[in-house]
């Protein structure tokens, strides 16, 4: 026999009630922010003992080899999983045929083994892009004007297996090129490296919120013309999955969506549809308009802090890169 619904002169369903104690808030909540959802990147230079401020970015610093080294302790201490690393080289140092991208003893190789020799639990990610060693500023070698694809595989494959002896867990091709996931997979498993992942940045928008990374890594001057012809176009949805869908296939483990807060959308539906390991960064000039903002008193800075890396969860993601990560897994520790 159907039973009779309750009449009421108010609504039975209140939603506020399960809003009301922060006990109750913590049962109900739909996604949770971890101290293993954070990779830190970390910029490192030449030097001893030493860390230079990057003014556009408040509070990040590059830091010399020991210095990353003492980073990284802190990274482990805190729980943090792991860390990226990301050159700053001397424009003197850089070339057109980028040949220091590949040297075993490049200064991302040196702190990737320091690293790997002090913390050998925190996994270290790298970057795979000619952008830190080319004179022209670009992520692949320039002929004639025009970014080559093929030639620049190939650089990316020697930089690739380079990073891969060096000691590094995490491959990270940033680059953009075309057929790069499925050369440095092919590279890492004849060479002996099958247990080195790639987390490919399959989703790379051609973005204007890098610019404080620019600075941070020293390609701010030298870069010339844009990146337009490899990173994609902002307005595009459905070539970010033909990529995350292709990079996949070519053997990529974990994919990643660039920029973060303003692509959440993208980070939803490469996780619906694929399933696979999706990460965000987020990036330099997310970041400083942040820490901007909260220095003018505009905003409160942890509370957006922490409200921005919720929304990278909210939208599928598996984990973040952010120059918060210490901060953040400070609070989350706490």
């Amino acid at each position: 026999m159907p039973l009779t619904p309750i009449t009421a002169p108010f609504p039975a369903t209140r939603l506020r009630r399960l809003r009301r104690t922060a006990a109750l808030r913590g049962l109900v909540a739909e996604n949770v922010l971890s101290v293993n959802d954070l990779i830190w990147p970390i910029f490192v230079m030449e030097g001893e003992n030493d860390a230079h401020p990057i003014p556009s970015m408040p509070g990040v610093s590059r830091l010399t080899l020991d210095r990353a080294v003492v980073a990284a302790k802190e990274a482990r201490d805190l729980g943090i999983p792991a860390v990226c690393i990301f050159p700053y080289t001397q424009a003197s140092a850089r070339t057109e045929d980028c040949a220091l991208a590949w040297s075993p003893d490049n200064l991302s190789n040196r702190v990737t083994a320091a690293i790997k020799s002090a913390v050998p639990e925190l996994a270290i990610m790298t970057d795979v892009a000619l952008d830190p060693y080319n004179a022209n500023g670009h992520d692949g070698i320039v002929r004639d004007g025009v970014i080559v694809n093929d030639e620049t595989v190939d650089a990316l494959v020697k930089m690739t297996l380079a990073q891969a002896a060096a000691g590094a867990d995490i491959i990270g091709p940033s680059d953009m090129m075309d057929g790069r996931i499925g050369a440095m997979r092919h590279a890492l498993e004849a060479d002996g490296f099958q247990d080195v992942a790639i987390l490919s940045y399959s989703a790379k928008y051609a973005s204007a919120f890098y610019g404080p990374f620019r600075d941070a890594v020293g390609a701010s001057g030298a870069l010339v013309g844009d990146k337009k012809t490899y990173q994609m176009n902002p307005a595009n949805a459905e070539e970010a999955l033909r990529l995350v869908a292709r990079d996949l296939s070519e053997g990529a483990d974990m994919v990643m969506v660039k920029p973060g807060l303003p692509y959440l959308d993208i980070c939803r539906r490469v996780k619906d549809q694929f399933g696979a390991p999706t990460y965000a960064y987020q990036v330099s000039g997310e970041y400083a308009m942040i820490t901007g903002a909260g220095a003018n008193g505009w905003i409160n800075e942890e509370q957006v802090m922490m409200e921005s890396l919720m929304a990278f969860k909210r939208a599928g993601c598996d984990g973040i890169l952010t120059y918060f990560a210490p901060r953040v897994a400070r609070l989350l520790n706490a």
